[in-house]
């Protein structure tokens, strides 16, 4: 059998260890083939493979990023994309297609098996843990240490200079990076997209926290809404799934913070600092699991299943249970939390 392996949507701590896990169990206990597709679904729409066997994978665990390389390429709205695709696995004699990827890509991959019967399997990868049908996605733990050390990092900066500072990080939909950061790191305002915020009650808390001659530190999610305004865009444009760039919010929070409270604010924007480097060891152990079990979903021909974290056991579960809807982050979880702000 020939397996072919690809990495799609934005780059992820954790995604060579899939790789490489899906590769020494294929090649060692099951005598697999493997090709790897460049550039997420990019690769199997134009045939643009690279070798993937041992040799290709040894020393890959701790890096970040893919060794195949992603894009946010949608096979859906390219002519004849799906014909092109199937075309290009027969012609390189490839039996089974293993995706690693977060709502996007695995949307895909559900068409694609469903409707097309394209046999594949799923890894959810997504740093901001949104994909239901599984407890934790790899890519959020580090993305978590990271906004954590550097909220870590403002507090002091923030003391010395008695200034607001604003923490933006990644959740287009949803606040799990906010939530988690934010608490670790002791902010005093955790503003996350499933609940919009008041900027009166903002400021309020803002103001609280001086008054106990502390700094305060603001972390907001880049899809959070004020409650009577709307998401703030970096720009007008669409990916290729359709999604508007986001990233604004934070520096539009600190100009009104210091405009309504005449305390100086800053903003730190994270963006992509979050899920690049080396992976954290829970997501190198995350991941490396996900891909054992993904290599034995394409053994036992159990295609259009997504391999997923429920409690401490891996399952499989339909590709299309975890694309259906986003996990979001309930409002008992953020009432909870709520203690801790101003």
């Amino acid at each position: 059998m020939r397996v072919g392996v690809l990495t799609g949507g934005g780059d992820c701590p954790g995604l060579n260890a899939v790789i490489r896990a899906v590769v020494r169990k294929g090649v060692q206990e099951y005598g697999y083939e493997f090709t790897g597709f460049r550039d997420g679904w990019r690769g199997p729409l134009d045939g643009v493979t690279v070798p993937l066997d041992i040799p290709a994978v040894r020393g890959i665990l701790p890096r970040g990023g893919t060794v195949l390389g992603s894009s946010r390429t949608n096979p859906l709205n390219e002519q004849d994309g799906i014909r092109r695709i199937k075309d290009n696995l027969a012609a390189l004699g490839v039996d089974a297609l293993v995706t690693i990827g977060g709502e996007d890509t695995l949307g895909v991959a559900t068409r694609l098996a469903d409707e097309y019967g394209v046999p594949c399997v799923g890894v959810p990868k997504t740093i901001d843990n949104d994909l239901s049908a599984t407890d934790y996605t790899f890519g959020f733990d580090t993305a978590v240490g990271i906004a954590t050390e550097a909220i870590d990092r403002l507090h002091t900066t923030a003391e010395s200079h008695m200034r607001v500072l604003v923490v933006e990080v990644m959740g287009r939909h949803s606040g799990w990076i906010a939530l988690h950061s934010g608490l670790a790191g002791g902010a005093n305002v955790i503003l996350i997209p499933e609940h919009p915020f008041d900027i009166d009650q903002v400021c309020a808390w803002v103001t609280s926290r001086f008054r106990a001659s502390y700094a305060p530190i603001v972390v907001v999610a880049e899809g959070a809404v004020p409650r009577d305004g709307d998401m703030v865009l970096k720009d007008q444009s669409l990916d290729a799934f359709g999604h508007v760039r986001l990233s604004g919010v934070g520096e539009w929070l600190a100009k009104q913070i210091e405009k309504r409270t005449g305390k100086e604010a800053r903003t730190t924007v994270l963006g992509h600092v979050q899920r690049g480097g080396t992976p954290s060891a829970y997501d190198r152990w995350l991941a490396t699991r996900f891909g054992l079990h993904a290599i034995d979903c394409v053994r036992d021909g159990d295609f259009g299943k997504m391999v997923a974290l429920q409690g401490t056991n891996i399952v499989r579960v339909p590709i299309a249970d975890a694309t259906a809807q986003l996990k979001t982050v309930p409002p008992s979880l953020y009432e909870e939390v709520g203690v801790f702000f101003g």
